[in-house]
């Protein structure tokens, strides 16, 4: 029986909005028909990030063409539950001259991280780390010796997550014109 002043069901709604549920997305290389469902999730986690912590360079909004490029220059990986992307990070080879790699630690090979980005309603679920750990498969059999990444040096960095996740802090850059800290993982 309902209670009085409100609706039946009511009271198991409210309890239902506040289980987490675990998520155990399956990870796989992205292909350009991936390209749209990327690009929406980038735009959503672009869009909420501006809303919960400003203007930044955050806000960019990836295109439909930006994102089949990135496919097919570098190795995208996607996060899927069901048939739907919830989930993506982009790994490139690291370029010494194209950024300011003085901080990490010399290698023959390392990947860059680019765009990790993981929908909302599948945050702190192991989503992101299941992501991270896959592009650490990816870069022991590249064959890679690091995966190096930044991250915002502001309240909307993921800094502690990459900890979390067993990257090392490794400094400021000095170049970026967003004020960014680096981050690597070695390969053992």
């Amino acid at each position: 029986m309902a209670e009085r002043g409100r609706a039946a069901g009511a009271g198991v709604h409210d309890c239902l909005t506040r289980v987490t549920i675990s998520v155990t997305p399956v990870i796989s290389v992205a292909s350009l028909k991936d390209a749209r469902a990327i690009t929406a999730l980038r735009v959503q986690v672009a869009r909420g990030m501006t809303r919960d912590f400003g203007e930044g360079h955050w806000s960019a909004l990836p295109t439909l063409a930006s994102v089949k490029r990135q496919i097919r220059a570098s190795h995208v990986l996607v996060a899927r539950q069901d048939d739907d992307i919830i989930g993506t990070v982009r790994l490139v080879v690291a370029q010494r001259l194209a950024i300011d790699s003085e901080s990490f630690s010399p290698v023959r090979t390392a990947l860059y991280v680019f765009g990790l980005a993981v929908a909302p309603e599948a945050r702190k679920q192991g989503v992101g780390r299941a992501l991270m750990d896959a592009a650490k498969e990816k870069t022991r059999s590249w064959p890679a010796q690091a995966l190096w990444l930044d991250a915002y040096e502001h309240r909307a960095g993921a800094g502690s997550f990459y900890l979390a996740c067993g990257f090392r802090k490794v400094g400021p850059s000095a170049k970026a014109e967003v004020p960014v800290i680096f981050y690597e993982w070695l390969v053992d």
